[in-house]
């Protein structure tokens, strides 16, 4: 591939870019600590394997193409926006002073799920991958090797960055914690979540 810093300055410019993946993140990193954050963010990059893969052979052409497709994985992308919005907000209505342990053990096995379809379920993921990696592609070289190579940068810089916010969020806990803190956090996320689902909703294919 050519100007391989160019392409990793962008994806870091990208990737820091406030988007549902950073919104699920905070909430379960807010809400269950460093576990529910890492385990959104292994979700996260997993969905992500998942995108490469789907370029490198070829799905992520037939999902931007077609209509039919794009508006499925899209709507219920917002869907799910949705859902995880409207049950954040409704989670402010709960005892503040609950035991933590005993919620992180009845939803702890969701962080991956939430994370992983998130991400998965955002066309605009497919558009970026079809539209962006090919701008820096050599002809001269094979291409599925290429986007195996910027898909695996991609993935390790996203894994990279919500490291560090993650821990960033957790140092910054104690203030967070507080309960009129966890309460205004918790609905301006769920607002945040149902605005990038609705967002969602009205997103049309690069191609068609």
């Amino acid at each position: 591939m050519s100007n391989f810093l160019l392409f990793a300055f962008m994806c870091i410019c990208l990737i820091i870019l406030p988007g549902p993946d950073t919104a699920i993140t905070t909430k379960n990193t807010l809400s269950f600590g460093k576990q529910g954050g890492f385990q959104t963010l292994f979700g996260t990059c997993c969905a992500l394997c998942v995108h490469t893969f789907a370029v490198i052979v070829g799905l992520s052409a037939i999902i931007v193409k077609s209509a039919i497709l794009f508006s499925i994985i899209k709507y219920a992308g917002a869907i799910y926006l949705i859902y995880l919005g409207i049950k954040t907000l409704l989670s402010i209505k709960q005892d503040m002073n609950s035991d933590m342990s005993e919620i992180k053990s009845s939803k702890g096995h969701s962080f991956f799920l939430q994370g992983f379809l998130t991400n998965l379920l955002n066309p605009k993921v497919a558009v970026f991958f079809l539209t962006f990696l090919p701008q820096f592609l050599n002809p001269a070289e094979n291409s599925w090797s290429q986007f195996l190579i910027m898909g695996i940068t991609y993935i390790v810089l996203t894994a990279i960055w919500f490291i560090l916010y993650i821990t960033l969020i957790q140092r910054i806990n104690v203030f967070m914690k507080k309960p009129k803190t966890q309460k205004f956090i918790q609905g301006i996320t769920g607002a945040v979540l149902v605005g990038f689902a609705i967002k969602l909703a009205f997103e049309k294919a690069a191609f068609k």
